[in-house]
């Protein structure tokens, strides 16, 4: 009898109206205590969630490359590394601390906090918070520069099939990829530009969220950039959801970028784009308003794994895990697509 397939952490869902995106460091010496703190999650989440059945609580827990080597034993996802800062000619995308990402969505933000308060508890001192975001729906599932973000994400076993691991890394079946950036828009020089050119740096149109004809879209707009294909012309896909948020006091106003993949070298290759050019120079417009100010990589490992991750020393190699490729191996589809407004499955 085969195996039973590992369940994954809740990755897809119904649209969330809210979101709480928390970036956490983990104390030296506290590893065993956040692990533990990570296999009750689970636990957490459904007794908030039996409270409010309907309004699709979920929380979705990603380790980075250097958390994962403190806290977890036996064999490491094969493509889990450390965020990749990117300089280029006239952006920069950092990459920032952060071990734990969670990542608390529903349709009602008094669930996440509720969650989030709850799990904070539970971590205590042995974790501290260096980034936290409350994002909201704004309008119909518009950003701040007031279009259409993720409207091509793919769905249903379409979505499960960008987004999570399989037979290419049999040890972590169920898992998945997610990469994170924090935006924050200068508005005041966006709304200075006519609707006609913004539509020209997005790529699509303001009103109807059509994209622009290929003769009129140019080459550096973000849905030109953040369109990547594979060998064979076929486009690859990530799932992105991408969250508005700002603080008005503070005059900050912004998008959350967090995009889902089976592989992260999508979206990676996506922000090479944007960043570096394709080709190299070519930059994306929409970085002259929006300045990535955070950067990390975290491995969403499935929830039967996160609910008994194994400690450093105690678990046995994986034998039918694949030799990791060379470093210089050519990785599948090379090229970024941040929350793209062009949706793909993306900022």
């Amino acid at each position: 009898m085969a195996a039973p397939q590992p369940v994954p952490q809740l990755l897809l869902g119904p649209p969330a109206k809210a979101a709480l995106f928390l970036t956490l460091t983990v104390a030296p010496g506290r590893e065993d205590d956040v692990r533990d703190g990570l296999g009750e999650l689970s636990g957490l989440s459904r007794s908030v969630s039996f409270r409010a059945r309907d309004d699709a609580l979920a929380c979705v827990a990603g380790l980075s490359s250097d958390a994962w080597d403190r806290l977890v034993g036996g064999p490491r996802p094969r493509e889990l590394h450390p965020f990749t800062p990117l300089h280029g000619p006239r952006h920069h995308a950092p990459a920032t601390p952060g071990d734990l990402l969670l990542h608390l969505r529903a349709r009602r933000a008094d669930l996440c906090f509720e969650l989030a308060r709850l799990v904070l508890d539970r971590f205590g001192d042995a974790v501290a918070v260096v980034d936290e975001v409350h994002g909201f729906t704004y309008f119909d599932e518009r950003d701040l520069l007031g279009f259409v973000d993720g409207s091509e994400n793919p769905t249903g076993s379409a979505a499960a099939d960008a987004v999570l691991v399989a037979g290419e890394d049999p040890g972590f079946r169920g898992g998945s990829y997610v990469v994170v950036q924090k935006y924050l828009h200068d508005l005041t020089a966006w709304h200075a530009l006519p609707t006609e050119e913004q539509e020209r740096v997005i790529g699509r149109a303001k009103a109807d969220n059509l994209e622009l004809p290929d003769d009129v879209k140019p080459p550096d707009s973000h849905v030109a950039l953040n369109t990547v294909e594979d060998e064979n012309g076929e486009q690859l896909q990530i799932v992105r959801q991408n969250m508005p948020f700002g603080r008005l006091g503070a005059g900050e106003f912004g998008t959350y970028f967090i995009g889902y993949a089976r592989t992260p070298d999508i979206t990676e290759r996506m922000l090479r784009n944007m960043f570096l050019g394709n080709p190299p120079g070519t930059t994306d417009r929409i970085l002259d308003f929006s300045t990535a100010v955070t950067g990390g990589l975290f491995f969403v490992p499935s929830a039967t794994l996160l609910d008994d991750l194994p400690a450093p020393g105690t678990a046995p190699a994986a034998e039918d895990a694949p030799e990791p490729p060379p470093a210089d191996a050519e990785r599948p589809g090379d090229s970024l697509g941040i929350g793209s407004l062009k949706g793909a499955p993306a900022p």
